[in-house]
């Protein structure tokens, strides 16, 4: 896409008019629809493609109707900043079939670092420009409260001209939010969001209103003179599954969904972020309140994860919550990689989370979208003993491969689970029970 940055005409704004895009005759034909459902689902908020006026985007569609989409989370910290990792993080994630991408350095050069990212891949990256405000206010000032409101909006604007395509922004924080988690006693596992850490603590000390919230107008004038998606933050989310659905939870998303008919109102794409951890019993009833909340505007889950005792196995406890959260209609899910809440992840780590939230993405929309042709290719190409085919269907096909070729069977047609034994064989061999 290339339009002249600042003008007034967004996705929203042709969709309403009824004009077909390339950008929606692409997810169309990607996503097996008719190009007049994802300008319907763009028209009413349902569906968003995020864009920038600034680069080329591979364009993708997320919402109601459309393939659950995976994000990869990657960026530097402030204890380990390596530029070219952080580069080769993000070609990882898109060669093993990421659909976005989030580039999160609390780190080094913010602006810097995330110009190196996008110029290495061709996925829509989102940020956080909160990070990038509180730690340079850290920096300058000695402390993240003595942040000027300012900032906030400056560092928001300097990150959608590099080419930022969506941004988490935390607008639902505000001072109700806060007397909800004081009035309910506190919490087991706090806060674990960075974004409302931060925030809450600038609003504690300066003993101010959110200017996110106050100034939400003004933070819509900026993304769309940039044409930035908002994915409205989840800054109150759970970080421990004892403080899931919680009164602070609830009370943020009841502010986000009034924010996010503003926002669509005004012409933003908009979706809507979900609580991070969540026991499996709840999975259906956040699914449900957030769309029914939202008017189902994409909804983006935070993993999630359904227990909190598997430090170095969270991508599998996040893709067993992802892939329910996925069947029960959310839009959206972001990668959890072996090394959360141990570590910065290093390539290998966005690999496996990368793959591990497709498989989840995968299974869920074999039940919300009927999404079952590749599992009836695959079991009719196991059937038939068909290697190369089962390769080509497989998710991960070079660690398929891999794993044959190191215990070669001494008959090509089988495997060496069972080898001579081989019950797919043995009823080949004595009757025909294709179909």
């Amino acid at each position: 896409m290339s339009v002249d940055a600042g003008e007034e005409m967004g996705l929203i704004d042709d969709a309403r008019a009824g004009r077909l895009t390339e950008e929606m005759k692409i997810v169309a034909e990607a996503e097996g629809k008719t190009p007049e459902f994802i300008l319907r689902g763009i028209a009413s908020g349902r569906i968003v493609i995020p864009r920038s006026p600034y680069r080329y985007t591979r364009s993708v569609g997320i919402g109601k109707g459309l393939r659950t989409k995976v994000n990869a989370s990657i960026g530097t910290s402030s204890d380990i900043v390596d530029v070219e990792m952080e580069v080769a993080k993000a070609r990882t994630a898109e060669a093993n079939g990421a659909d976005t991408l989030m580039e999160l350095s609390t780190g080094g050069d913010f602006l810097e670092i995330r110009r190196r990212v996008i110029e290495a891949t061709t996925l829509s990256v989102g940020s956080v420009p909160l990070y990038q405000a509180f730690i340079e206010a850290i920096r300058k000032y000695g402390a993240g409260v003595d942040m000027p409101e300012d900032d906030l909006f400056r560092a928001t604007e300097e990150q959608a001209k590099l080419g930022t395509n969506f941004m988490a922004i935390h607008t639902g924080i505000n001072s109700i939010c806060i007397e909800r988690l004081r009035r309910q006693g506190g919490r087991f596992g706090g806060v674990c969001s960075r974004g409302g850490a931060f925030m809450i603590g600038w609003m504690l000390h300066n003993q101010k209103e959110n200017p996110l919230y106050r100034e939400f107008d003004y933070l819509l004038e900026i993304l769309k003179e940039h044409e930035v998606t908002l994915s409205l933050g989840n800054g109150l989310r759970a970080g421990a599954v004892h403080d899931s659905t919680d009164r602070g939870q609830i009370q943020e998303l009841i502010i986000n969904s009034e924010l996010a008919d503003r926002a669509h109102a005004a012409g933003v794409q908009t979706i809507v972020e979900g609580p991070g951890h969540i026991p499996i019993d709840e999975i259906e009833a956040n699914v449900l309140v957030m769309k029914r909340m939202t008017d189902e505007k994409p909804f983006y889950m935070l993993g999630p994860l359904v227990t909190d005792i598997a430090p170095g196995y969270d991508h599998i406890v996040a893709a067993i919550g992802a892939s329910l959260s996925s069947a029960y209609g959310a839009d959206f899910i972001c990668y959890v990689t072996p090394a959360e809440h141990l570590a910065l992840p290093d390539v290998e780590d966005v690999r496996m989370g990368t793959i591990t939230a497709r498989i989840a993405a995968h299974i869920g929309d074999m039940i919300k979208n009927n999404d079952r042709q590749k599992d009836l290719d695959m079991g009719r190409a196991r059937r038939d003993m068909l290697w190369e085919k089962q390769f080509q269907l497989a998710i991960d096909p070079e660690t398929a491969k891999l794993i044959r070729a190191d215990r070669t069977p001494s008959d090509a047609e089988v495997c060496t689970m069972c080898g001579d034994f081989c019950a797919l064989k043995i009823i080949k061999e004595n009757i025909d029970l294709a179909r």
